[in-house]
């Protein structure tokens, strides 16, 4: 763990959670279900930043089909550290949304609020459909929403860092997903 303790800045981690290699297999089985799930029509990935950026990047490589890419800045915090339930896009999607099959690229799911109130924002777009694609899953949302159709991973209840996810801004570099102490 002296290695993965300097990568996470001196930060301890616990425990591997998901290695680079089960995180590689999975997205490629994802790639493929996304593929399979959407023969025909537009389809558009728009990845929920920042947590997401690294798993849309590998995602959009194993979905083989043509597809658009495009990114969402939501906030739902202000200035305290549970979520509000009131969502603010602080970037929007310059893409028309109408006529699309949509795929929410999100890096976890943790009380769902969130997402649940960026579904209701984007449907009043006219998708052709809406989708959600996370990594992790923590089931631990009271409703999840009913859009969440492909799950990377059920995760445990911890604080995880790595593949894009933060403390603090740091972490995000580590090519697998830790649980700091």
């Amino acid at each position: 763990m002296d290695d993965l303790s300097r990568r996470s800045g001196g930060r301890k981690a616990k425990s591997v959670v998901f290695t680079a290699e089960q995180i590689a297999t999975r997205v490629a089985s994802l790639g493929r279900e996304i593929t399979a799930a959407y023969p025909d029509g537009d389809l558009l990935l728009l990845g929920l930043l920042k947590g997401s950026f690294i798993f849309l990047a590998d995602l959009v490589r194993a979905v083989e089909r043509p597809l658009q890419v495009d990114f969402l800045v939501a906030s739902s915090y202000g200035s305290g550290t549970v979520s509000s339930g009131n969502v603010r896009l602080l970037y929007d999607p310059a893409t028309d949304l109408a006529g699309k099959h949509i795929v929410v690229v999100e890096d976890i799911i943790d009380s769902g609020r969130t997402l649940t109130r960026l579904v209701e924002l984007l449907r009043a777009r006219h998708p052709a459909s809406l989708a959600i694609c996370t990594l992790l899953d923590k089931q631990i949302a009271p409703e999840p929403p009913a859009e969440l159709r492909f799950v990377g991973f059920h995760a445990p209840p911890a604080f995880l860092v790595g593949y894009g996810l933060d403390h603090a801004e740091n972490c995000r570099h580590l090519p697998y997903i830790v649980d700091l102490d």
